[in-house]
């Protein structure tokens, strides 16, 4: 397989221009990231998601910077050809500008990140800013913003009637304008994303925003079904069942070794002729079996016996 060299922002920028789809996944780990980009991925993005799919959460806000730094560097262990995306957790880029950095320093030398994605709009401008010039690209994101959600009222989908999909033209150009190389549009709905990606110069990205996007992006294991029990999502289309397929190997393990089929004559690996019967003789093969030692020739009691006469 030949190797192929990583994307940049330049890069990802043209591929707009020339109208070519950007394919975008995440990744937690060096396994998933390196199938990833062995099946020729574009971006990978290690997502605060972990918090749901792989840590056993209920949503993203437990997720910490420790976290993201720690499944970043894994994950760039597995893809040292694709350009990578770690999420800033949630409340990382709220506060002062220095704190921020700081956040952004670890995922960029800890752990090897490419780039930094941030939720928000508007409130976040000015951050996205400082982070561009202290030369950090940003991969911007709006529409349903997980880290929010208990505030925005649920999962639900954004930009549906006027005035919606109007803040979300102006969110999305005000992180064009900070300097992010592009945004996420997730759970927003078709015409309203599709709008947004006209109107920008940077590509979008969309995760149930329908297919006006520049790019696609879906959570690996949604892609292959790494779940158990698996909750099906409209705006998701799976390629695999692995779930299944490492529920039932794992089975038929288990079958295997209560049954004694595994390990078999070809699992096995033998000595040199006459190794275990020497064993057996100076260490007595078979001592489970054997009676206990004052039930045997009755040697020990007959001491017994003389030694009180």
């Amino acid at each position: 397989m030949t190797a192929k060299r990583p994307l940049n922002v330049v890069k990802i920028r043209k591929m707009k221009q020339q109208k070519e789809p950007l394919t975008m996944i995440t990744a937690y780990d060096y396994p998933s990231a390196k199938l990833a980009e062995e099946a020729g991925i574009d971006l990978i993005l290690v997502g605060d998601s972990l918090g749901n799919v792989v840590l056993g959460y209920d949503s993203t806000i437990p997720v910490t910077l420790d976290d993201m730094v720690y499944h970043s560097r894994a994950t760039a262990r597995g893809a040292g050809n694709t350009f990578i995306v770690a999420d800033m957790p949630f409340m990382t880029y709220h506060g002062s500008i220095d704190e921020t950095l700081r956040g952004v320093r670890r995922l960029m030398q800890e752990g090897h990140a490419h780039a930094v994605k941030m939720e928000g709009g508007l409130e976040i401008a000015s951050a996205v800013k400082a982070i561009v010039q202290a030369g950090v690209p940003v991969l911007g994101h709006i529409g349903l913003t997980p880290q929010s959600v208990n505030t925005i009222g649920g999962y639900r989908v954004q930009g549906k009637d006027a005035e919606d999909a109007k803040r979300l033209m102006n969110e999305a150009k005000a992180l064009e304008e900070a300097g992010a190389f592009a945004v996420v549009l997730e759970l927003v709905a078709e015409e309203t994303a599709a709008a947004i990606s006209r109107e920008l110069s940077i590509p979008t990205i969309g995760i149930g925003a329908g297919r006006g996007c520049d790019g696609q992006v879906l959570v690996f294991h949604d892609v292959v079904k790494y779940a158990s029990p698996y909750m099906e999502k409209r705006f998701v289309k799976t390629f695999a069942d692995i779930g299944s397929q490492i529920r039932g190997g794992i089975e038929d393990y288990v079958n295997e070794v209560k049954s004694g089929a595994f390990p078999a004559e070809n699992h096995v690996f033998k000595a040199d002729e006459g190794v275990g019967e020497s064993l057996d003789s100076l260490y007595g093969g078979g001592r489970s079996e054997e009676k206990p030692a004052h039930a045997g020739d009755g040697t020990s009691d007959k001491k017994k016996v003389g030694a009180q006469a």
